[in-house]
């Protein structure tokens, strides 16, 4: 049977109670004809970093801009390695090869997909130049081990906290513990713009600088460059928006984590939970559910199920890095990081956005249920 509709994530929604708001801000910026940098961005760097627990954020035009002038910061180039994890979006380690260094992939823990730091130790070598575990799904990595290695070795750590701005690892921010953080503003995002945008994050007074100069073309003072840098400027009317937002993070991030609470008690209570549907595991002091990702067996008969009754999911990742095609060079095969290879077939994303309302999850909860019921009936059969 056919569901009115439940979106994986419905921005209106998120919109209609704070648009006049949203309006007043963009407004603010029109009459001010200020679009590029200036006050607007200004004001949203001092309060990302007050909320990050940060001296500085510098805001630029994306998420991947965010960790590629990061990267580019701390000089990272040709000959180099950059240790991070295969299973994440594309960016986290496109910017690294796109600097001409190698990325060099550890898998992933299989409770909380995020990197293992078990594995970060058996891959450094005299060309380790950096550190980059990803807060997947809004959830922080097991940072206190990783930052153990990295002092040990003295090895930065660059913190990919696209997906988890408040998440928190034994009451610390993300993006507040290694040499810098990286944020999304994507639309999707648990604080997202109307466009493009992002930001980094750090307590070093001279990489802080150091960003600020290379994301306008390393030119400091205008048309004198010292550093070959790029156009990473934050746009003043997403600034303005994402200021906005930001009033209301809390909020939604509460939303989501009862959002969650719910499905993790209405699959346990449908037999569902922990077999066929592996309910996220929850580790760290604060996540920010960014994404509710669970374990199902037949996957991608799952997401056609629900598809058919109108209802959204999405696979966050159906190919891990190290075996897309523009990462063949690397020299990796299947069966290298076979937990990561196992979450791309298994994964399934379901709606978690703050406004979605308990008749909606548990809609959500049931037809999935039913599609387990049905082929349980046909196997018997």
């Amino acid at each position: 049977m056919r569901t009115n509709g439940i979106p994986l994530l419905d921005l209106k929604a998120q919109l209609t109670p704070i648009k006049d708001e949203v309006m007043e801000a963009i407004e603010r910026v029109v009459d001010s004809q200020c679009f590029i940098n200036g006050p607007e961005v200004e004001a949203l760097e001092r309060e990302i970093a007050d909320y990050c627990g940060v001296r500085h954020a510098i805001g630029v035009s994306s998420g991947t801009d965010a960790l590629l002038v990061a990267l580019m910061a701390l000089e990272i180039g040709p000959g180099d390695e950059v240790i991070t994890t295969p299973y994440t979006f594309f960016a986290t380690a496109g910017c690294i090869a796109r600097l001409g260094a190698r990325p060099v992939f550890v898998d992933i823990e299989p409770a909380t997909f995020n990197i293992d730091p078990n594995g970060i130790g058996k891959v450094i070598s005299r060309r380790t130049r950096a550190i980059v575990p990803v807060h997947l799904f809004g959830q922080c990595a097991e940072m206190g081990a990783i930052l153990e290695i990295a002092d040990r070795y003295h090895i930065p750590v660059i913190e990919d906290a696209a997906q988890a701005i408040g998440a928190e690892y034994q009451g610390r921010r993300a993006g507040s513990m290694g040499a810098a953080g990286c944020f999304s503003f994507f639309p999707s995002k648990n604080l997202g713009a109307f466009g493009d945008g992002g930001a980094v994050v750090t307590n070093d007074d001279a990489l802080a600088e150091r960003i600020r100069c290379l994301r306008g073309h390393g030119a400091r003072p205008k048309y004198y460059h010292s550093l070959i840098g790029g156009n990473f400027r934050l746009d003043a009317l997403q600034a303005a928006v994402i200021r906005v937002k930001l009033r209301y993070i809390d909020r939604w991030t509460q939303a989501r984590q009862r959002n969650a609470d719910f499905y993790n008690r209405a699959f346990t209570h449908a037999g569902l939970a922990p077999n066929p549907v592996t309910l996220p595991c929850v580790k760290q002091s604060r996540a920010v559910i960014n994404q509710f990702v669970v374990r199902v067996q037949n996957r991608d008969a799952v997401k056609q199920h629900l598809a058919a009754r109108n209802i959204g999911t999405e696979i966050y990742y159906p190919c891990p890095l190290h075996l897309q095609e523009c990462f063949v060079n690397l020299g990796y095969s299947a069966d290298d990081f076979p937990e990561s290879e196992r979450a791309a077939q298994e994964t399934l994303a379901l709606p978690v956005y703050p406004e979605l309302s308990d008749e909606a999850k548990q809609t959500v909860v049931d037809a999935i249920g039913d599609y387990y019921r049905t082929a349980s009936l046909g196997r018997a059969a």
